[in-house]
């Protein structure tokens, strides 16, 4: 349970990306009206900005002890908004009548039933784009090491292969591993990447960068499983999107292959490792403290 510390704190975050978001966007030349608001109406609707944050709160602990870091706050807080934009091309696109055919994200109507199919498209293409531009342009001596990391983590051994993988397992009978494979693509490695980043942008040492993307495969894992639960266990309210989708589309789940009770219990030992990890890869002092507090919020969400 989150302390009203935290929850302030997490308010002025969010906050502070979201206005980062909305000012990159708008500062962004050359992008067609519809385009535009397309994008915006993915990438500035409401949302836990969870990749943000966690880049963020990595780069506050690697550099609490630091006079120099690589890059500047502003920078970091630039490059999280990336990150954010390349999760949202990746809703869009997941939302697509191709993919899981769904109408409502984070209780708005999806960008294809509020603009229509090719311009959402266009419109997860557009900000894939932009993030990694931005990356690009505020990395400063990280720069390619950054775009690197990322590019890997969403590209078609991360995000678009794990997406690829789902797809093909729905309505098939799989294992675990299979299911933990999938996981692992299409949300962890992002997850991952973004405790990464903060870290590698911090100045963070090769070994710290390992532990902490570590931490963020299994928080990953985590995270995806108590998705998975919440699909069962919650409402359409709740969720800000359709619940029952994982069932109506069959799709590979621990949920499907193991039932609540253990599903639930897998959930919670990738959640412990991946806190133990992180929290042991951190230097000591408040700013780890509110990360790691963060990372268990990641996977406590499914009561």
């Amino acid at each position: 349970m989150a302390t009203p510390e935290l929850k302030a704190e997490l308010t002025r975050e969010r906050r502070g990306v979201d206005r980062t978001l909305r000012r990159l966007l708008r500062s962004e030349k050359g992008i067609p009206d519809r385009l535009r608001q397309a994008m915006g109406h993915s990438l500035l609707g409401p949302g836990k900005r969870l990749r943000p944050l966690l880049l963020l709160w990595t780069f506050d602990a690697v550099t609490a002890r630091r006079r120099t870091t690589p890059v500047d706050r502003d920078q970091a807080v630039e490059i999280a908004g990336a990150l954010e934009m390349l999760h949202c091309y990746s809703l869009i696109h997941d939302d697509l009548p191709a993919m899981d055919d769904d109408v409502l994200r984070r209780g708005l109507p999806t960008c294809h039933v509020a603009f229509d199919e090719a311009t959402a498209i266009l419109a997860g293409d557009g900000l894939q784009a932009l993030a990694f531009a931005i990356c690009a342009r505020r990395g400063g001596s990280k720069a390619a090491a950054l775009v690197e990391l990322v590019a890997a983590a969403v590209g078609p051994a991360g995000m678009v292969g794990g997406q690829q993988l789902d797809l093909d397992a729905e309505g098939t009978a799989v294992t675990a591993a299979t299911v933990a494979r999938i996981h692992r693509g299409k949300t962890a490695r992002l997850l991952a990447a973004s405790l990464t980043a903060g870290a590698l942008l911090g100045g963070g040492r090769p070994e710290v960068l390992k532990r902490v993307h570590d931490a963020g495969m299994d928080l990953g894992l985590a995270f995806q499983g108590a998705d998975d639960l919440l699909d069962i266990t919650a409402t359409t309210a709740q969720l800000g999107k359709s619940a029952g989708k994982d069932q109506e589309s069959d799709k590979a789940t621990w949920v499907k292959i193991e039932g609540l009770a253990k599903a639930r219990a897998r959930t919670r030992r990738y959640g412990r490792r991946g806190l133990a990890t992180l929290d042991e890869a951190l230097p000591p002092g408040a700013a780890a403290g509110r990360l790691v507090a963060l990372a268990g919020m990641m996977w406590n969400r499914d009561r």
